[in-house]
This record gives C-alpha cells, structure tokens and sequence, in this order.
C-alpha cells in the first residue's frame, strides 16, 4: 500500500518514472518555461504531512514526531535534478567536515572521523570534550532570506536562485492520518522535510559555522571537540558561545535539552579546578 501524494499519484509513481527518465528527459522537464523563469506552480508546493514517530514508544507527541512532507510527483522529480545540479556545482566549496547530503558521505563516515580524532588524542595522552549541539526545530526555524543569501554567496545562477525562492514561498500544508486531513494552511516559513533538496538547502545554510575547535556537521547535528593536554584548561566554553553565536545571525536556536556533554580521559578536574559548566540560553 503507497500513501497518495497531494496529486493523487502515490511514491512507487515517483520511483518508476525516475529510474525510467533519461539524461535527456530530465534536462527537458527542467527546460520548462515555469524553470526557466524560476517560478514553481502552485499544486506542486501543496504537501500532505505525514507525522513519523521519532521515538518507540511515543512520550510526547510534541518532541517525539518528526513531519514528513508529501508532494507532487513531479515536483519531488525536479526537486531532485535540481538538487544534484545545484551539488555538482557547490560541493568543492562545501565545508570538509559536513557529511550529511552528500554523495558519498554517510554517519559512518563522520563516525570514523570523529573517532580518529579522539583516539589520537587519549594515545597521545590528552583528554577530549565533547559537545553535541543539537538545534531546535532545525528546519522549522530556517529564514528564507537568510537562506537565499547563502545560495547567492555560492554564485549560483539567477534562475536557480528565484525558483528555490518560489519553491520556498507561499507553500500549503495538511496534517494527514489515516484517511482524516486537517485544513490547508499557508506556510510562510522553515522547509518541509521529505525530499533530497532540502537537506541540501539545509547544509548550505550552516555551511558558514567555525569554531575554534574541530567541529564534525551531518546536516542539522553538530559535534564539537576539544583536546586537552595535561595541566591545561579546556576552553571548551569559549566554542560553544562561538557556535551560538554564529547560529543566532542565521535565525538558528540551539536545543539546551538534547545538547549532551561527553568527557573522555582524566579531565574532571584540571588545574585543581572543575570544568566549567556550558551553559545555552540559561540551560544546559
């Protein structure tokens, strides 16, 4: 059983007429006038959104679901040409250490990186801190403007540029479950989750994120790390209040309730004082 989609069509629609469509066939659906003027239609920005559980059991529907979109069929198509000609074109300005979106990058790829680092460290006899910044409704809270600037800063073409504007603006939603849907709302901001372009636009976004220390990105989770060798202080306070604020200029919050410490070595006290606390927004 496929779920129907906002035109009726279903998922297995989309996926055989994907692997069915040519280079040529491609290229020709994004040749439309509505493309290369930069304008998306209407219907195809409709979405029914599906809630996925993001946890098993369920605790709170408020934290524990995740709002997967469903749109047209066409319109994932060409979300997903655009999506791997927008990536051929950026990924060698992409930041190193981002390995979420990207072909072929995965998190276990990130997962070996990060380990590296930190085995390294304890064999060389320091100690590692570590934070995972986890930022709150990531993609909810995404500012068009904010996003459209960072695409023009990749010197993509105008045409590109305005119909990912369209696509973002004036979007309409639905909460659907089982056969019962809510009402249509507009959407004025953040962006749907369900298709490959999006985590892309996601990326480009906190492409711009340093620190001081060595940080490891898979799309919206953020790991920071900070060796530290013996009879030092870890400065680890300092790249936290750094992320949060190069993430308060791009309208990004982040989550004091799931951001996690983890403490590697014998690093509990240095200097004969205790680590200082990381604190986000009063919490953490």
């Amino acid at each position: 059983m496929y779920t129907r989609l906002p035109d009726q069509t279903t998922c297995r629609t989309g996926s055989c007429v994907t692997s069915a469509l040519s280079f040529r066939d491609r290229y020709a659906l994004f040749s439309t006038p509505q493309s290369k003027e930069g304008t998306v239609p209407a219907r195809w920005k409709d979405a029914n959104v599906i809630p996925a559980p993001k946890a098993n059991p369920l605790q709170r529907i408020e934290t524990d679901l995740r709002p997967i979109s469903l749109t047209a069929t066409l319109s994932k198509l060409l979300e997903l040409f655009v999506g791997v000609w927008i990536l051929n074109r950026i990924e060698d300005k992409l930041d190193t250490c981002q390995y979420g979106a990207l072909k072929g990058r995965c998190t276990t790829h990130a997962l070996v990186d990060i380990m590296h680092h930190w085995y390294k460290a304890v064999d060389e006899g320091q100690s590692v801190r570590s934070v995972f910044i986890d930022f709150a409704k990531a993609f909810d809270h995404v500012d068009h403007n904010v996003l459209v600037a960072k695409l023009m800063d990749f010197a993509l073409p105008d045409s590109i540029i305005r119909w990912i504007s369209s696509l973002l603006c004036h979007r309409h939603q639905r909460v659907k479950i089982g056969d019962v849907m809510s009402d249509w709302r507009v959407m004025n901001a953040g962006m749907p989750q369900g298709s490959y372009v999006w985590p892309l636009m996601f990326i480009t976004l906190v492409d711009s994120l340093q620190t001081s220390c060595p940080m490891h990105k898979f799309v919206d989770d953020t790991t920071l790390s900070k060796f530290v060798a013996k009879s030092t202080t870890s400065c680890m306070k300092a790249c936290c209040d750094e992320l949060v604020h190069q993430s308060e200029e791009i309208w990004m919050n982040v989550n004091p309730h799931k951001t996690k410490e983890m403490l590697i070595g014998p690093m509990f006290i240095l200097q004969g004082r205790a680590l200082a606390d990381l604190r986000f927004g009063g919490r953490f």
